[in-house]
């Protein structure tokens, strides 16, 4: 299995890759540069949108459109005519504190959950957007995080998983078939934190981004680890896949067959010398898999 970039510029903060199963193309996001990116693999094209703001993560719609949590809300956006249409606007101070990852479920409702920059206390949360007779509204389903990341949907939709990047935690909860409810959250993996001095090539990173596959494994982009985790359901570590760049974002599977894994990946603050010795910092990697992902949910035109 070999690593090979998507032949696009390197973003700053690549994000949210995301295979939109309507239109088989490839979205992400460059958080601090507010853009959306789109690839397109089989006739090499690609296309960006700039948004004016910190985009997040982005969610597929089922006429083609997305979701994109921005810093300021979440807005509809149709590539098609660059039109953006504003939903719901964001919960929480905006000077210290953004969206981040997101995903939807089975239901066609959009996870997003938040990044607080301070850091401290851990005052993010994961909200989950849904229509009410007022217009969408954002009911929040879990609090007490510092950076969330890592939603997935397991391959029944009976179980739903985040991380807490910040604490090195990955958590699950069992998702209700005929509610849609959560919870509760019970914690499924920790991760060692690096410790004073201690050099990044003997830290294995924290747990950012995440997709499942087709056995319902859980594939974790470890920022700063130079590399993805497979787990099992469990959280058994069944695999460790080595990257060429230092700090992948999150890992998505696309292509017609759902094998082709994509991981964005960010060279955004750092050192001069890790970014001379991987050229690929911030790039989009791809490489084939064995098993195959998950098509991901829709969310039905806003």
């Amino acid at each position: 299995m070999t690593w090979t970039p998507v032949p696009v510029a390197p973003n700053r903060l690549g994000e949210s890759p995301m295979w939109h199963p309507v239109t088989q193309l490839l979205y992400w996001c460059d958080i601090p540069a507010g853009e959306l990116h789109r690839w397109d693999p089989v006739r090499g094209e690609h296309r960006q949108w700039r948004l004016g703001t910190d985009t997040a993560c982005c969610a597929p719609v089922t006429d083609g459109s997305l979701l994109l949590a921005l810093r300021t809300g979440i807005v509809h956006f149709d590539p098609a005519t660059g039109a953006v249409r504003p939903l719901v606007t964001a919960p929480y101070d905006t000077a210290e504190e953004r969206f981040n990852d997101g995903k939807v479920d089975p239901l066609g409702r959009f996870w997003v959950g938040t990044l607080y920059e301070p850091r401290q206390p851990p005052l993010a949360r994961v909200y989950r957007l849904q229509w009410a007779r007022t217009g969408p509204q954002l009911v929040a389903v879990a609090d007490g995080v510092t950076v969330s990341n890592g939603l997935a949907f397991s391959p029944d939709g009976r179980t739903v998983y985040r991380s807490d990047t910040t604490s090195h935690t990955v958590w699950k909860a069992e998702l209700s078939a005929v509610t849609g409810e959560a919870g509760p959250w019970a914690l499924m993996a920790t991760f060692d934190k690096r410790q004073d001095g201690q050099p990044l090539s003997r830290y294995g990173g924290r747990p950012d981004g995440a997709a499942v596959d087709r056995d319902g494994c859980y594939w974790a982009a470890m920022y700063e680890g130079q590399r993805l985790v497979r787990l099992s359901p469990q959280g058994e570590l069944l695999a460790s896949v080595e990257l060429p760049v230092r700090c992948p974002t999150m890992p998505c599977f696309g292509g017609e067959d759902l094998r082709t894994l994509y991981v964005t990946t960010a060279r955004d603050k750092r050192p001069a010398e890790e970014l001379d010795a991987q050229p690929w910092a911030g790039c989009v990697l791809q490489m084939r898999v064995e098993v195959p992902g998950l098509a991901l949910h829709c969310v039905l035109p806003p």
